[in-house]
């Protein structure tokens, strides 16, 4: 429970974090005319992966509901005709580079699953048309360009795909950022694979839960605009989850693992196993005995997911963790975008108790650092002790803003 030092100054860090949003991050980047949500100074942009914080802002603050849809269409906007989407729009004013970067995947959250997200805050038909005809087109991408195996599943070319910066379950890729031609030192393509990696193209269990929540969205968008294409993706979708769980899990461990070329499953205890729950690939009906071993064995266990702060992005046993690490440290800390994508299946599944702990816990540790240094990109899993990463970082700001209001604490 939180003490009542930290309950009496919530409210003014929640309003301090609303006006600096407002003034801060709710920006026009350098030649665009609507407000895009930029993350911080240090990550000056959007990245693909945190266009759920514009869908968030929305649900906490309804009348901002055009802020998600400016910037999905923004993405849209610079899809490529090959179906690829940017996995970032820049802010050119505060980064000296183009306004966009194709040089990784990096979704995180499923495209297709925000756009639904978005026409059901919005009712926007139009914009549902608009974002239907790109999600599809995205999907043919990932397919044309990112199932080089013929395995049925997306691949892991190099480590910036997934957004675990830093992470154990890169060790063995010869590109853990991402991979540009020799010869061309501007060229961003990320549907080329390095050559002679030893290890990729891996099938990695986050980026295929993404796959299949796009697939699932499209087939809601499909049902809702009456195209008769529903069950195509729903069959498509079923044939991932099907894969997925037959390579990726591991019935003795209850866990799922990255998978090399070499068909060698990669024994590392990531937060990717969190993507399960997020992309709602696992189920109750289909999947409760796999559900409740994988959240008692690992993410509710206090010696693996379950620590003083949760949740670490690596596993507090895993050999791999990085416990020295200064920060954007997807081996150790525990990060902003986890928590506040708890919010997409923690309640979903039922582990709303767990939650509103989870909440309490980030409320102390951000309330307790706030003098010193505010809302940062992720905190110590042992201690709460923020890394000095990102100041005024979107994720963790919203989080809070999110706890606050569960919590009845404002």
């Amino acid at each position: 429970m939180l003490n009542e030092n930290i309950k009496n100054r919530v409210k003014a860090i929640h309003d301090d974090i609303i006006d600096h949003i407002e003034s801060k991050h709710i920006c026009c980047f350098s030649g665009r005319e609507k407000p895009l949500f930029l993350i911080s100074e240090e990550y000056p942009g959007v990245w693909m992966e945190h266009i759920y914080d514009s869908v968030m802002y929305a649900i906490l603050d309804p009348s901002k509901s055009e802020l998600p849809k400016t910037t999905l269409l923004s993405f849209i906007e610079l899809q490529k005709e090959d179906g690829q989407l940017p996995f970032a729009i820049f802010d050119t004013a505060r980064l000296n580079r183009s306004a966009s970067g194709y040089s990784q995947i990096q979704e995180c959250v499923s495209f297709a699953s925000l756009c639904y997200d978005t026409y059901e805050i919005t009712n926007d038909v139009d914009f549902l048309h608009t974002a239907y005809a790109a999600c599809k087109k995205w999907v043919v991408w990932l397919e044309n360009n990112r199932m080089t195996r013929g395995g049925g599943l997306v691949e892991m070319f190099v480590g910036f795909d997934t957004g675990h910066d830093h992470s154990g379950r890169l060790e063995g890729l010869s590109c853990q950022g991402n991979y540009r031609l020799p010869d061309k030192n501007e060229e961003e393509n990320a549907a080329i694979l390095p050559p002679n990696d030893n290890v990729a193209p891996i099938f990695a269990v986050d980026m295929n839960c993404n796959f299949y929540g796009n697939l699932k969205a499209i087939a809601q968008m499909a049902r809702e605009l009456g195209s008769g294409e529903a069950d195509i993706y729903e069959k498509k979708a079923a044939d991932v989850k099907k894969k997925l769980i037959k390579i990726c899990y591991d019935e003795y461990d209850a866990f799922f693992y990255d998978v090399d070329k070499h068909g060698n499953k990669r024994k590392y205890l990531s937060s990717t196993v969190f993507h399960l729950f997020l992309e709602k690939v696992l189920t109750w009906e289909e999947d409760g005995e796999m559900i409740r071993r994988i959240y008692s064995e690992h993410i509710k266990n206090p010696k693996e997911f379950w620590t003083e702060y949760p949740f670490p992005s690596m596993a507090i046993s895993d050999p791999s963790l990085k416990r020295n690490a200064k920060g954007n440290c997807w081996g150790y800390f525990s990060q902003g975008l986890i928590a506040l994508r708890c919010t997409r299946w923690m309640d979903a599944y039922g582990w709303g108790e767990d939650f509103d702990h989870l909440c309490e816990r980030w409320l102390e540790a951000w309330t307790r650092a706030y003098d010193t240094f505010k809302l940062g990109q992720e905190l110590d899993p042992f201690t709460g002790k923020p890394s000095e990463c990102s100041e005024w970082y979107s994720s963790c700001m919203l989080f809070y803003v999110y706890a606050a209001r569960r919590l009845s604490l404002i």
